[in-house]
């Protein structure tokens, strides 16, 4: 509970003060009218008397009375009206707010930080493990708790303005005063004639009030004398005479006025009475307007709340936790055509016809210091030498009467000390007495003698005989049952217990308790209950029970009194939050009830600050049906004390988060967020854009930027470039892929070397963008920025006229310093007709409306396009928002009542830094200028489409395409280049190749290849150099020029180019990436060159395997000799044989029936191919799903003037009746843009018998370099084919060519790429004893079902050891070996053999196969396993295999 800055006694004795009336005369109201003062108010301040009093008790003990206060105030017969006293405390109430602008205080409860009052001081909760030390501050401090103003005032003034009642006496008046001024003609009639008037009063039965303590009251007689306008020497002849006719006792000679009010106006004198007389008058009139209790009682149930229609008020709706739905009258209703100049305008009107009245008015202008000390001692006087003895003299005779009339002892004290000595008599619970609260005693009875002994005896603080006497009245009036006296006795007697000194008695908590009951639920008496209650609550809270507090207080809160109501709940919430374990969440609770009481009494002020103290607990809490509930009682409270600032937060913070209400709520909260917004705004000179964070950015990062025009639809068979937009993705990992072939080419176009000044062009800026640099964007090219929203509600939002802000600063870029060309202009603020005239400059795209569905997230893309140079800087965006409710028969969004302006400013946080060591000690951000583009002058744009691309290919497939360049813009541009990722992919023709046809129509069922009708021939050799077709290293051509005509490509123009493809070697999806380069023909400093991406994704399916093999003669050496003799001048120069082995491993995945081996040519500087041995006849080979081929063939060395280290020499064998010219485009093309051959690998060892390698120590590194330079061959097989697919009931042919590299002699080389097996050290070799080529032809008889071949096996042992050797004929499934097996054969015969070989010995083994069917064979399929005889190994070491030996069997 709050605190007051009195302690409790205090408290208690300042609410129970002896009484005193005043008369005065009309020239002594005049007199004191000089100070702008009465006479109660003139002595008001000095009511507190400095000194000690005393007084003798009956038993004549001395009675100190300390700090006494009387009160003084005017008579008044009019009896006290209840709606005038509610009326009076609402008032006070009112006028006493929190200071504004005062420093935030917070209280520390737990883990919440509550920003109370005026005092800053801890306190905690039992769970953190500061709590003791947290609870010893408290328990130490005074004052531990905030202040509430406005409840002191409030009890202050309730405890002045109770009405006296017949059942006590404190507040009836003990004495009067009789004032008359000295400058009356006979002081002495006057004060006859008031005197009279006081008797009349008092006895003459006419007035009810006020009433009297006893009926000898007091009359004490004031001569007030004006020092400035009296006679002094009258003035004391005066007094010396009302001495002789009253007594020195019974009279006083007031002086005031030692000063005239003009006089020392520039004097300061001290205003003693501001601090008591404010809390009764009205001097902030527009704080009492707002209360709407000026016009209605508080109880009214009819009065309107919050600007509601009584007719719509319904009580059981007005539980301060639920959601009010009536609105106020203020706001909108569900007739969505109620106009905004609907709100009520009233109040500036009375706030303006009372500002007049606000000014303080001065008082005691006429007095002095002197004055000042006059009237205190005045005051001490009357009450040392008047009052005191007066009540001292009634206790006696009260104490007399009552022991003669019951025969008690000398004295009362004694007697009550014998009554309590005795039994006590049971009392009887309020429930079993009968309801007596009419009954009176008469004036004189001894029951109420006791209880006026006992006030009087209270009021002169004698706490331990009022306690005797008020005992002894509660026994009496209990036996009467007289209940309204009994729960007045039982309260003053609790009292009285509490204040006794030395507390010889613990404070009688269940005596109030049960007083409460009485007042409450049999006299029903509620301002009886209040008072109680009020000191009960403060008792207890000076106990530190606070917990006993508060339920004392909830219970006191009813329907009758609202604000008492508001009062007591909010003093039981700080009852909870100074607990010794504070209950925070109690505390929030009950202030959540406190201003919902406040909010129906009128008290909108303290209803806000009730509801914003809550709101600290709640907060952020997971409460969010409770936070929205507090926020939308803020927003309206408000709204209503004309707060628009705080009521338009108080809205948002409902909007933007994510909310749990219903959509019906949501849309009701919706629609009064955008009233008060729209009525604020109305009310200002010129619009405010600040509707912010209802609509979500997601993340301002998620903000994007493109600096050119969106890239072109395809449509049909012309695709175009994707180049870059808004709804690719960024890949970071991309990013440096395109910045490297832009350094590519940049280096190509600077002979090499790339620019210092080079900056990668970036046209789609966001947030994970290199956005430190200022993009460039060009004039006359639409910038668009993209802008992701969220609708955190469950209802859609409306947006209309959505468009971008932005700053531009006009700059003419061709001057080299640069200067500024004009001023900084905005569309931030312009009118309509503004933005007009704005739009020749930068022409900003409007959207009409943007609906946002319930809990979506959108994009909204904004377009401008700037007219001139520049530096342009965008702002934010602006748009109407409205609830999505708008009925298409009433007109645009735009005229919807309920849409209001509102702004989103993109403030866009760049990058943390961390470089430096004061970066990572500090949280540093880098800029971020996405938004912030350079216009620059015109520059040429290039448009690119793609015309029949396909989207898969078979490996090594040959596709035609055609692109197509267009110059949009109104420039020229150059030195159109482009650079891929996958150079092996595409070319675009050698400068010599022959172009027809020039179009796609014509080009659609043509050859993608070059053709010559010829017959199956000996080769066709020809000449190409590399150069030709654009390479000049050994390097692929990364970077490709496009001819244009004349170099230039016009404005408008349009270029097409046939372009030739090739499926990847690879199966899968390809990503091949394209980077096309151009320039302006007119250089500028800030754009140097332009680029346009292209991404294209191809799926590559298989097609075939080409392995090949190179082998020399394996002739032994007799017959060496014998064969160069019969060699023929042509062969004298070396050949060799070159085995092709072609296998479909196409799976039929695009339709492909079968594959047509057509042509293989080869392409080396030494070598080529010299004619085809096993051909047949005059087709080419045919290959069916999952079947292999062998093809054999002769290689011959290049003549003398064909080889040469630049030019290739290209030699075509046809298969068929067509040959295919290699050494053009595109054939040739695709050859030299191949892969580069791998390197051989380190230690590998080649067959053939120049290349064996001996196992000798100390071998010689230049006889092994010696060796590896007679395997070299450098071989290209080029293997061009043919596919028929069957596509929509047509047949196509597809075309495609496929390159194996051969490298070395005996070794395997494939088109696909693959792992090679190591290969061991050779101990042994196996020949066969064929000539220089092992194809054997044999026929089956059409009678016969076998066929058998005799074979010879020759071994050689080539080291100088004996040697074991094992033969295996048996067919091993898992080796490589047998997947050349074709056809079914096996050996007869011993399938196993073991021998012994001599050092250098040949033995040759006889075999036999036999063979089942017609096909060709391999016969090197014998395993050989050698080690040495003298070793104890107990295995061997298998021999390499041998090389193919083939042989055909036919059919006949």
């Amino acid at each position: 509970m709050a605190q007051c800055v009195q302690s409790v006694q205090e408290f208690i004795q300042d609410s129970f003060v002896p009484m005193v009336a005043v008369l005065c005369s009309e020239d002594a109201e005049r007199v004191t009218r000089k100070n702008s003062l009465s006479f109660p108010e003139l002595l008001r301040p000095f009511c507190r008397l400095t000194s000690e009093g005393h007084l003798r008790d009956p038993n004549n003990q001395v009675v100190v009375v300390k700090g006494l206060r009387i009160s003084v105030t005017g008579i008044n017969t009019r009896p006290p009206q209840t709606p005038e006293m509610h009326r009076l405390l609402s008032q006070a109430v009112s006028v006493c707010q929190p200071p504004e602008g005062s420093p935030a205080n917070v209280i520390t409860a737990g883990d919440y930080d509550l920003n109370i009052s005026d005092r800053t001081v801890k306190a905690s909760v039992p769970w953190y493990s500061d709590w003791k030390e947290t609870l010893t501050q408290l328990s130490s401090s005074k004052y531990y708790t905030a202040t509430t103003p406005w409840f002191e005032t409030y009890r202050e003034n309730f405890l002045q303005s109770m009405p006296a009642s017949e059942h006590e006496f404190l507040n009836h008046y003990l004495a009067c005063m009789l004032v008359v001024s000295s400058c009356e003609a006979v002081p002495t009639e006057q004060f006859l004639k008031l005197s009279q008037e006081q008797h009349r009063i008092q006895h003459s039965g006419e007035y009810t009030h006020p009433k009297w303590f006893i009926p000898n009251t007091l009359k004490y007689y004031v001569l007030l004398h004006d020092i400035s306008e009296g006679d002094e020497q009258r003035a004391d002849s005066v007094y010396e005479d009302m001495k002789q006719r009253y007594g020195t006792q019974g009279c006083y000679l007031l002086k005031i006025n030692s000063r005239s009010g003009s006089t020392g106006a520039d004097e300061q004198m001290p205003d003693p009475w501001s601090q008591y007389l404010h809390k009764t008058s009205i001097h902030n009139p527009e704080l009492y307007e707002e209360s709407a209790v000026s016009n209605a009682v508080e109880n009214n149930i009819g009065a309107e709340e919050d600007g509601l229609d009584p007719s719509i008020r319904d009580d059981n709706e007005t539980h301060p936790l639920q959601l009010d739905q009536p609105t106020d009258a203020g706001y909108p209703s569900n007739n969505a055509s109620q106009s905004v100049n609907n709100v009520d305008m009233t109040r500036p009107q009375k706030q303006a016809s009372v500002t007049s009245h606000t000014t303080p008015t001065p008082r005691g202008t006429c007095l002095t210091l002197n004055d000042h000390d006059h009237i205190r001692q005045f005051i001490q006087e009357f009450t040392f030498r008047g009052l005191l003895p007066h009540i001292e003299k009634n206790i006696r005779q009260l104490n007399d009467q009552l022991v003669s009339r019951k025969g008690l002892s000398r004295s009362l004290f004694s007697a009550t000390k014998k009554l309590f000595g005795g039994g006590k008599v049971p009392e009887k619970s309020i429930a079993e007495l009968k309801n007596t609260a009419g009954l009176l005693y008469p004036s004189e009875a001894p029951e109420l003698q006791i209880r006026k002994m006992a006030d009087l005896c209270f009021l002169v603080q004698h706490y331990e005989l009022a306690y005797n006497c008020y005992h002894t009245a509660k026994k009496d009036f209990l036996s009467d049952q007289a209940m309204l006296y009994a729960a007045g006795a039982l309260e003053m007697a609790a009292v009285a217990a509490f204040l006794q000194s030395g507390a010889p008695r613990p404070y009688p908590a269940h005596y109030m308790d049960t007083a409460i009951q009485t007042y409450r639920d049999v006299c029903k008496n509620m301002l009886l209950a209040e008072r109680c209650c009020l000191l009960s609550a403060e008792i207890l809270k000076s106990q530190t029970k606070y917990s006993d507090a508060a339920t004392l207080l909830i219970k006191m809160t009813s329907e009758d009194s609202d604000l008492r109501s508001a009062l007591l709940l909010e003093q039981a919430a700080h009852c909870f939050i100074n607990m010794r374990g504070p209950m925070v969440r109690k505390f929030a609770f009950h202030m959540i009830l406190a201003g919902h009481r406040f909010s129906k009494a009128g008290q909108k002020r303290h209803a806000l600050r009730c509801y914003c103290q809550a709101l600290q607990v709640y907060k952020g809490k997971g409460w969010a049906l409770a936070e929205d509930h507090i926020n939308f009682t803020i927003g309206r409270q408000s709204f209503t004390l004309r707060q628009p600032d705080n009521a338009v937060a108080a809205f948002r913070h409902i909007l933007i988060n994510d909310s749990k209400q219903s959509a019906v709520q949501q849309t009701a909260f919706l629609r009064e967020y955008l009233y008060v917004y729209k009525v604020r705004n109305t009310h200002r000179h010129h619009i405010m854009y600040n509707l912010r964070l209802l609509l979500r950015l997601t993340g301002m990062y998620s903000t994007s930027c493109i600096m050119e025009a969106l890239t072109l639809f395809s449509t049909g068979e012309k695709q175009a470039a994707t180049h870059v937009s808004l709804d690719q993705e960024f890949d970071r990992d991309l990013s440096p892929l395109w910045r490297e072939l832009e350094e590519r080419v940049v280096a190509v176009v600077n002979r090499g070397a790339v620019p210092i000044t080079f900056q990668p062009s970036q046209c789609c800026l966001n947030s994970q963008t290199d956005n430190l640099r200022y993009p460039l964007a060009v004039v006359e090219e639409p910038i668009i920025v993209e802008v992701v929203f969220r609708n955190p509600l469950k209802i859609p939002l409306a947006l209309s006229a959505l468009c971008l802000l932005w700053k531009f600063t006009p700059k003419d870029f061709s001057d080299p310093q640069g200067n500024t060309a004009g001023e900084t202009i905005t569309n931030e603020k312009a009118s309509l007709k503004e933005t007009m005239a704005l739009n020749d400059i930068i022409d900003t795209q409007v959207i009409p409306e943007f609906t946002i569905s319930p809990e979506e997230t959108k994009v909204a893309r904004l377009k401008l396009l700037p007219h001139k140079t520049g530096e342009l800087h965008v702002l934010g965006v602006v748009y109407n928002l409205g609830t999505g409710e708008v009925d298409n028969s009433e007109g645009s969004l735009a005229e919807d009542l309920m849409c209001v302006r509102g702004q989103q400013n993109l403030e866009i946080q760049g990058p943390r830094l961390n470089m430096t060591k004061e970066e990572k000690t500090s949280v540093t951000y880098g800029p971020d200028h996405r938004l912030d583009p350079i216009i620059t002058p015109l520059m040429p744009l290039l448009e690119v489409f793609f015309i029949n691309f396909p989207t898969g290919l078979l490996c090594g497939e040959i596709r035609k395409a055609w692109v197509e360049f267009v110059n949009v813009s109104a420039v020229p541009l150059t030195g159109l280049r482009v650079a891929s990722t996958h150079p092996e992919f595409f070319t675009f023709g050698s400068a010599a190749s022959d172009l027809t046809p020039v179009t796609p129509t014509a080009a659609e069922h043509c050859s993608a290849y070059k053709t010559v009708a010829m017959p199956p021939s000996v080769e066709i050799v020809s000449l190409v150099s590399p150069a030709a077709f654009g390479v000049t290293s050994g390097d692929r051509p990364v970077v490709a020029e496009i001819p244009l005509s004349q170099g230039v490509l016009g404005p408008g123009e349009a270029l097409q180019i046939p372009l030739w493809l090739r499926g990847p070697d690879r199966e899968g999806v390809h990503e091949i990436n394209f980077l096309f380069y151009y320039e302006s023909t007119e250089k500028t400093a800030k754009l140097s060159h332009r680029v346009l991406r292209h991404t294209a994704f191809i799926c590559a399916s298989r097609s075939l395997s080409v392995r090949a093999t190179a082998s020399r003669s394996n002739t032994l050496h007799s017959r060496e000799r014998e064969t160069e003799e019969r060699q023929e001048g042509e062969e004298k120069n070396g050949s060799m044989l070159v085995f092709v082995d072609v296998e479909n491993i196409n799976t039929s995945e695009a339709g492909v029936r079968e594959f047509h081996i057509v042509q293989v040519s080869s392409s080396s500087r030494q070598w080529r191919l010299h004619k085809c041995i096993n051909p047949v006849g005059d087709k080419d080979s045919k290959l069916a799903s999952r079947e292999r081929g062998k093809l054999c063939f002769k290689a011959t060395r290049c003549r003398t003037e064909e080889a040469t280290s630049e030019k290739y020499t290209f030699a075509d064998l046809n298969l068929g009746n067509e040959q295919i010219v290699s050494s053009t485009t595109p054939c040739a093309d695709f050859f030299f843009r191949r892969g580069l051959p791998s390197e051989p690998r380190r230690g590998g060892v080649s067959t053939g018998g120049a290349s064996q390698i001996w196992r000798q120590s100390g071998t010689d590194d230049g006889v092994t370099n010696i060796v590896k330079k007679c395997s070299e061959v450098e071989l290209d097989i080029i293997v061009l084919w043919k596919a028929y697919v069957v596509e929509d009931n047509k047949q196509l042919i597809l075309e495609g060519q496929l390159h194996v590299a051969l490298q070395t002699i005996g070794k395997e080389a494939c088109s696909l790429s693959q792992k090679e097996d190591a290969q061991s050290i050779a101990i042994s070799r196996i020949r066969p004893t064929s000539e220089d080529f092992m194809f054997l032809t044999f026929f089956f008889l059409l009678f016969s079902s076998l066929c058998m071949v005799p074979v010879t096996l020759t071994l050689s042992n080539c080291s100088l050891a004996q040697v074991d050797v094992i033969v295996d004929l048996r067919h091993k499934t898992t080796s490589p070996e047998s997947l050349e097996v074709h056809g079914s054969f096996s050996w007869l015969g011993q399938t196993q053999y073991k021998l012994q070989l001599q050092a250098q010995e040949v033995y040759r083994l006889s075999l036999k196969a036999c063979f089942f069917q017609a096909g060709v064979y391999n016969l090197g399929t014998p395993r050989v396993f050698a080690k040495l005889a003298q070793t104890s190994a107990m295995c061997e070491t298998s021999q390499q295999s041998a090389m193919p030996a083939l042989i055909i069997i036919n059919s006949v």
